[in-house]
C-alpha cells in the first residue's frame, strides 16, 4: 500500500510539565478526557502527556494539518499498542487511511512517529 505521509515529533517532558502547571486550561484544551484520565493516573503523568502531544504533532505533520488538538485522541489497545481515534477535520484529512503510530518517552523526552498508509479501497 502506498504511504501518504510520515511525521515525527520530539518534545521535552519538562516543557509540558511547565505549561500544564502555568496554564491549567492547557490540559483540557489539548487532551481529551480519556487521555487525561490515562496520563494523569500515572506517576510519570507529564511523560505520558508529552508523548500524546508529540503524537498529535507527528500526525498533523503526516496528514498536513492543522486541526483541533481534540480531533486526535491517543489511546492504547488492550495489548498496550498506541493508536488514534480521529474526529472532525483530522478524520476528514485521514480519509479512511491506516494510521501507524509509535511513541516513546524517557524522563527528559517524548517522541512519536506516524506513518499514514492508503487503503486498497
Amino acid at each position: 500500500m502506498p504511504i501518504l505521509g510520515v511525521g515525527i515529533d520530539i518534545i521535552e517532558c519538562e516543557r509540558i510539565r511547565e505549561i500544564c502547571e502555568r496554564q491549567p486550561a492547557f490540559v483540557a484544551r489539548v487532551f481529551t478526557k480519556t487521555e487525561q484520565d490515562y496520563s494523569l493516573g500515572k506517576s510519570s503523568a507529564y511523560q505520558h502527556l508529552a508523548a500524546r502531544f508529540a503524537a498529535k504533532e507527528a500526525l498533523a505533520k503526516a496528514l498536513g494539518g492543522p486541526f483541533s488538538w481534540l480531533d486526535v485522541e491517543v489511546v492504547n489497545t488492550a495489548n498496550g499498542k498506541p493508536t488514534v481515534n480521529l474526529y472532525g477535520r483530522a478524520k476528514v484529512a485521514a480519509e479512511g487511511s491506516i494510521i501507524h503510530l509509535s511513541i516513546s518517552h524517557t524522563a527528559q523526552y517524548a517522541t512519536a512517529f506516524v506513518v499514514v498508509e492508503a487503503t486498497n479501497e
